[in-house]
């Protein structure tokens, strides 16, 4: 009776904890997508790079007049990405969370880019067994010490 107990006792507890493993496996599982992600472009994979963007995906990039369609992206990058080489991002570290039913997940994370360290956010979705990256916004960071002398370089009087 006693054996009996404890194993109904860790079945409750199991079940209630279900959750945790399934998020943790579902995090790495977008890890590595994201890191794919990264990668498809420092080796021009166009198709698979593109491939994970939604239709309807926005990419905001560095510059104010950077928000893009995905079309748009695509066809600004495809010369980049047919000369062998588009971008080098590599996370350095990432925060990845999920709505309740786990259809929406959003991350930020920092980069190691040409630029410097680099911070991006972005928001997935969960559609037919597959994840599509829906918006993507990368910036660049800029050191509290130097705001100023960014300040003085960027502001025109």
């Amino acid at each position: 009776m006693k054996n009996i107990s404890i194993i109904i006792a860790l079945l409750v507890l199991v079940s209630c904890n279900s959750n945790v493993p399934n998020q943790l496996i579902l995090q790495e599982e977008l890890n590595d997508q994201i890191d794919q992600w990264h990668e498809d472009a420092s080796v021009a994979n166009y198709k698979d790079y593109f491939g994970f963007i939604a239709e309807d995906g926005v990419f905001i990039g560095t510059d104010i007049t950077e928000r893009w369609t995905k079309e748009e992206f695509s066809d600004f990058s495809k010369p980049y990405f047919d000369n062998g080489k588009a971008w080098s991002f590599k996370s350095k570290e990432r925060t990845i969370r999920f709505n309740k039913d786990k259809s929406i997940a959003w991350f930020d994370e920092v980069l190691d880019t040409w630029m410097g360290d680099c911070r991006a956010s972005g928001i997935l979705s969960h559609e037919d067994e597959e994840w599509k990256l829906e918006h993507y916004q990368l910036s660049v960071t800029i050191d509290n010490d130097l705001m100023n002398d960014f300040l003085e370089l960027t502001i025109e009087d």
